[in-house]
């Protein structure tokens, strides 16, 4: 009897196996396709593709040529390409194979105090740098270290990190990035040549998502992609973000102003118009309703402080002594918004100064 079981089970088990075998394939073959963010799809694979940035761009080719490169800090706004120029010069340097030899990236996400400046990077600093790249290309002679978000770092990390780029400059480039260039510690910033990363133009940025949506097939018209541009404030990687949450919530339909609003998590004109008309009428009880009504919708306060003060600033029914009264406030504000407090509060706060600076005859 149990021969007889035994016999169809191990019949049996060799087509599963083919059935497992083929199901492990097709996961294989899935996550070969596996979606990535557009930020990382679009994200430049050589220093031609950077956009914008000529001076770090030029500078950055001679070294590429001469397979020499000093120690460098890039500086400026997020989202303007100081990771990815880095990141594709050092691709183009060292290749596809050397590339995770030769460089080491340590984020502001990873631990980077004094001990791991005098022990990991100093480690990879003293290694030599052997090999050559199987297409036959020169190779230089040094590794480098990415320091993302160096402004993050202790002064004392800092410090530390001074000594270890003079001691193997030989065998070591070290690329700092940070947003505050006041913030890297002066000795530091004299071991580097600095290039400041601009803002990107609007045009540069409309050009680039019109690519990205024509590459992914999405509906959007110029004027979305214009207001786009303007709700990311120069920053790329925020605006192709918004990009993509817009068209997945959307699911192939055109992309409107509406939409982007939206997904941006900007105030609507139209609110911020209501809430100073409320503030001209005078009433108190219609002001608290209106400051209600935003915080129960949502919005931010912080964002609501950023586009009033254009409003404000923009406009030309202010005398500019309301102007400066109603710009100090917001100063204000934003400060104590920065430093944790209520956001209904500060938003009263605030709307009452309008309010104050509105009715009052000057």
């Amino acid at each position: 009897m149990q021969a007889f079981l035994k016999g169809p089970a191990s019949i049996s088990t060799k087509p599963v196996a083919a059935k497992e075998k083929t199901a492990a394939g097709s996961s294989g073959e899935g996550k070969r396709t596996k979606p990535i963010p557009w930020v990382e799809k679009y994200r430049p694979k050589n220093v031609d593709e950077v956009a914008f940035q000529d001076e770090v761009v030029a500078v950055l080719k001679k070294s590429l040529e001469g397979a020499d490169l000093p120690n460098l800090l890039f500086y400026g706004p997020p989202g303007t390409g100081k990771t990815s120029t880095i990141l594709a010069a050092a691709r183009e340097l060292f290749g596809p194979d050397l590339f995770r030899q030769r460089v080491l990236e340590l984020n502001a996400s990873d631990e980077r105090g004094i001990q791991v400046i005098r022990e990991k990077v100093k480690a990879f600093a003293q290694l030599t740098a052997s090999g050559s790249r199987s297409d036959g290309k020169m190779c230089p002679p040094f590794k480098i270290v990415i320091l993302d978000e160096a402004d993050s770092m202790t002064s004392a990390a800092q410090a530390a990190l001074r000594r270890t780029m003079e001691k193997e400059s030989k065998t070591t480039r070290f690329c700092l990035i940070c947003n505050y260039i006041s913030r890297i510690i002066e000795p530091l910033t004299s071991r580097c040549s600095k290039f400041r990363f601009k803002p990107l133009s609007d045009s540069i940025q409309q050009q680039r998502l019109l690519d990205v949506s024509e590459k992914e097939h999405v509906k959007i018209s110029n004027e979305a992609v214009s207001y786009l541009v303007k709700v990311s404030e120069g920053d790329l990687r925020k605006a192709i973000t918004f990009l993509q949450s817009a068209t997945r919530l959307m699911g192939g339909k055109e992309i409107t102003e509406k939409i982007i609003t939206e997904i941006a998590g900007v105030i609507p004109k139209e609110t911020i118009d209501e809430l100073l008309l409320g503030c001209q009428s005078g009433s108190f009880e219609k002001l608290e309703t209106l400051a209600k009504n935003l915080i129960n919708e949502g919005f931010a306060v912080a964002q609501l402080v950023n586009q009033l003060h254009d409003t404000i600033v923009e406009s030309e029914d202010y005398s500019d002594r309301q102007k400066s009264a109603i710009a100090e406030k917001l100063a204000e504000v934003d400060k104590c918004l920065a430093d944790g407090a209520d956001e209904f509060l500060q938003l009263m706060s605030l709307c009452a100064l309008v309010m104050q600076q509105l009715t009052q005859n000057i």
